[in-house]
């Protein structure tokens, strides 16, 4: 009646195409992995990931990873550095341990981050966020 119907949840709207490449729930990779395409990983990986497409981490998908992609959406765990050019999502059961840079984050309730982010852009800061100047270096006399 209510949730006992799970259907496996397909990959989110900013995620267009079809993964090329798919990592199996019983598969485990260690080691440098490389895409010019989209990738989906529902097993084991360790070590380095670089994908010039979008990276969907599945449920039960499990990476230990230095981690560079287009678009990346995590519903299962990652920990390590995650760099996402465009956007990084972290649905409800996603956990990321480690530092991100992305231009946009997206965490739906009760999905997990733990560590520090920074916004990449292509905006200069506007001169209201600088700090403000002062015209001498004396201190005020109290005099």
């Amino acid at each position: 009646m209510f949730g006992t119907n799970k259907k496996p949840q397909a990959a989110p709207p900013t995620m267009n195409g079809k993964a090329e490449t798919i990592i199996g729930a019983n598969t485990r990779f260690q080691g440098a992995l490389t895409s010019d395409g989209n990738i989906r990983i529902d097993g084991s990986v360790e070590g380095d990931i670089e994908v010039l497409g979008n990276l969907i981490v599945g449920e039960t998908g499990r990476v230990i990873a230095t981690v560079k992609a287009q678009n990346v959406h995590v519903s299962g765990a990652v920990k390590g550095e995650i760099t996402a050019m465009e956007q990084l999502e972290i649905s409800p059961t996603g956990k990321v341990w480690g530092d991100i840079t992305a231009a946009a984050l997206h965490i739906e309730p009760g999905g997990l981050f733990r560590g520090q982010s920074s916004m990449t852009t292509t905006i200069d800061e506007p001169l209201l966020l600088e700090a403000p100047r002062s015209g001498d270096d004396k201190a005020p006399s109290m005099g």
